[in-house]
């Protein structure tokens, strides 16, 4: 008996709950047609009033839509029996259900987190831009780890000619011959190489600093407030000028240089002619001068070595910035912003928990009412209609066993015929009658 009371009040919130249900349809098809029209706005070019037009037709057919589907499957899935025809219902459901996500919950989700996705994108962006510049820095750079070991060899170079010149450390003899003229000649070479090192720091540095003031002025642009696609456009501007500057300190390294340079120390070595008038000065003067030629070639090797280090280090790949709308950027960055993709879909499937609650509440329903007997199912205002036909119908029924049998139709009087009448016949009328 409980189960039977069960499922009347079941029935009767059901119905009580059908314009709740309508409006509740209404709103969130409502809802999901607002964000569907700031995300297609967010996509559709041309003139603001073609825009506007366009996109509030395809979101309010979106909405009447998400209305209608949603209306249909709480009218007729609940009442669904058998199995067959559930499962069928069901499997329309989750083909409308994609559908849904397809034309609006993915312009729902543009609309709640596009300006974040791209600003998303412009900071990706840059973290790029970032390591690029301090690659090319650090390759422009890379020759001035050379420096120490080329101004320890000038030095060296420029010491040994000293000690030549005043003591005869080499040779034994003093003075300025040969072995001090190639000394002196290998240290010049040296410092060459070493202005030429500390030139390219100098404009190494200017164009790292130009490069520190584009990544300053991109990220004030990915930080600052207001819409985001003026924005954009100049952190594309930007991203072209620092473009330029990562390509100049590609070129401005100087690592090439100082290996063409280390292979001409030993390639380019010019040993002058000994100029001692003793013989034996004069052999001495070539010893030292092969020893100094397996030094240069020695030192020339080290450099070159230091140098092909250098130059097989990396280079930075060209880089561009891919302006993004924000549709775009959220497809892009979905992983970033689940929250936001949730609140979009759920907003076009929330109906589906609707349709399972009723499903679910019919199911009941049923169950207690299978447990009626036939006089339970009628209720009190069905058991006065029934009365109220009876009694109509008895009613008509005695008014017609009551009244009295209608009187019989009159036969047709006789025509009497006429006795002061003499019929006559043709012979007997005038001639001139007709």
């Amino acid at each position: 008996m409980q189960q039977v009371q069960t499922a009347r009040r079941l029935k009767h919130q059901i119905a009580s709950l059908e314009t709740m249900s309508r409006f509740v349809l209404a709103t969130l098809a409502l809802g999901s047609g607002v964000y569907t029209y700031l995300g297609v706005r967010s996509l559709l070019d041309g003139s603001a009033t073609v825009v506007f037009f366009a996109a509030l037709i395809y979101s309010a057919s979106v909405a009447v839509a998400m209305y209608g589907f949603w209306t249909y499957l709480l009218r007729f899935l609940p009442e669904m029996r058998d199995g067959s025809s559930r499962l069928s219902l069901l499997a329309i459901m989750a083909l409308g259900m994609g559908m849904i996500i397809a034309m609006s919950s993915w312009l729902n989700a543009a609309a709640l987190a596009g300006s974040a996705a791209v600003e998303q994108h412009l900071a990706v962006t840059l973290e790029g831009y970032t390591s690029d510049l301090d690659q090319a820095n650090s390759n422009a750079l890379g020759a001035l780890s050379l420096l120490p070991d080329i101004q320890r060899a000038g030095e060296r170079f420029s010491r040994l000619a000293e000690d030549e010149r005043t003591s005869g450390s080499l040779t034994g003899t003093t003075g300025s011959g040969s072995v001090v003229q190639l000394l002196t000649q290998m240290a010049a070479q040296m410092r060459e190489l070493e202005a030429s090192i500390q030139a390219s720091r100098e404009t190494v540095a200017t164009l790292f600093a130009e490069g520190q003031t584009r990544l300053a002025e991109m990220r004030r642009l990915v930080s600052a407030p207001g819409a985001i696609a003026p924005r954009s456009d100049a952190f594309a501007e930007q991203a072209v000028m620092l473009a330029g500057v990562i390509s100049s300190l590609e070129q401005t390294s100087i690592a090439p240089s100082v290996s063409r340079a280390a292979a001409d120390l030993s390639v380019g070595f010019i040993a002058p002619i000994a100029d001692g008038a003793d013989p034996n000065l004069a052999g001495r003067q070539d010893i030292v001068m092969n020893t100094i030629r397996q030094s240069v070639g020695a030192q020339s090797q080290a450099l070159s070595d230091a140098a092909a280090e250098i130059l097989a280090q990396p280079r930075v790949a060209e880089r561009r910035y891919v302006p993004l709308t924000a549709a775009e950027a959220v497809l892009r960055y979905a992983g970033d912003f689940i929250p936001s993709w949730a609140g979009a879909i759920s907003i076009d499937l929330l109906p589906a928990v609707l349709v399972g609650i009723l499903c679910v509440v019919h199911s009941a329903a049923r169950r207690g009412e299978d447990l009626m007997e036939n006089a339970d199912r009628i209720s009190a205002a069905d058991m006065m209609r029934s009365i109220e036909l009876h009694q109509a119908l008895m009613a008509r029924q005695q008014v017609a066993t009551s009244s009295p049998p209608p009187p019989a139709a009159d036969p047709l009087p006789k025509v009497a015929a006429a006795e002061n009448v003499t019929p006559l016949t043709i012979n007997e009328r005038k001639r001139g009658e007709p």
